[in-house]
């Protein structure tokens, strides 16, 4: 029994360590990244802007087109591969797997940096301040400010047009979109959006000078430059 119990033990130890060296560690943190330190506090539920970004919510939500509706709807999944639109067929999971590890990695650093600032501002979103505000995409009750949605986008886009500067205005265009489609589905003021892109700037422009980014930086990009056709850069 004795031995049973320690094999058992064992193997428990096993599989958490294996979970553990499992997780996807985050490039930063709010320790180092701290956006209360970085970004005004939002506007007040009763002021004169967050009235007037109600309104247009709720403008979007008569006239967005069944089309924006969609688009609105699959850009609400934080991954990098929203971007094959852009970049092709050949920019996929399957065949990018070095690519796909290295993202993982940049869109952990989003909720690692934007999550505790969002605790501490708690802007409530549209629909938690109007009832009229019926969000196209699932509906969230984390804070608004920043967007978590629009800080990953930046983020994604601005090292993506890092590795393929060919298609940079594309790239950065599709990632303005991205942001651009939270207040599309209804669940994001403008306010927020911007203060996304603002984030998702200050966390590229950090990681991008850690070691542990660098060595994982280049072989994702080579192997990207290479599924895609192009030449080294």
């Amino acid at each position: 029994m004795r031995r049973l119990l320690s094999l058992l033990t064992a193997f428990a130890f096993v599989g958490l360590t294996a979970a553990y060296a499992g997780e996807v560690k985050p490039f930063s943190d709010s320790k180092e990244i701290d956006l209360l330190t970085i970004l005004p506090p939002p506007p007040a539920n009763d002021s004169a802007q967050t009235k007037a970004e109600i309104g247009e919510v709720l403008t979007l939500q008569v006239t967005r087109t069944p089309e924006m509706v969609a688009r609105a709807q699959a850009d609400a999944e934080e991954n990098v591969w929203r971007f094959a639109d852009v970049l092709g067929p050949d920019f996929n999971k399957d065949k990018l797997p070095k690519l796909a590890a290295f993202f993982d990695r940049v869109v952990e650093t989003e909720g690692a940096v934007v999550d505790p600032a969002k605790d501490v501002f708690k802007r409530p979103r549209p629909h938690q301040l109007s009832e009229l505000v019926k969000p196209a995409v699932k509906p969230s009750n984390s804070g608004a400010w920043p967007s978590g949605h629009t800080t990953v986008g930046t983020l994604m886009g601005i090292v993506l047009s890092n590795m393929v500067p060919e298609k940079k205005a594309e790239i950065m265009a599709r990632a303005w979109e991205y942001g651009n489609n939270r207040i599309v589905g209804g669940i994001h003021y403008r306010s927020d959006v911007e203060m996304g892109r603002i984030s998702g700037s200050v966390i590229a422009a950090t990681i991008m000078k850690h070691d542990d980014f660098k060595a994982e930086y280049e072989p994702a990009k080579a192997e990207l430059r290479a599924a895609l056709g192009l030449g080294g850069a």
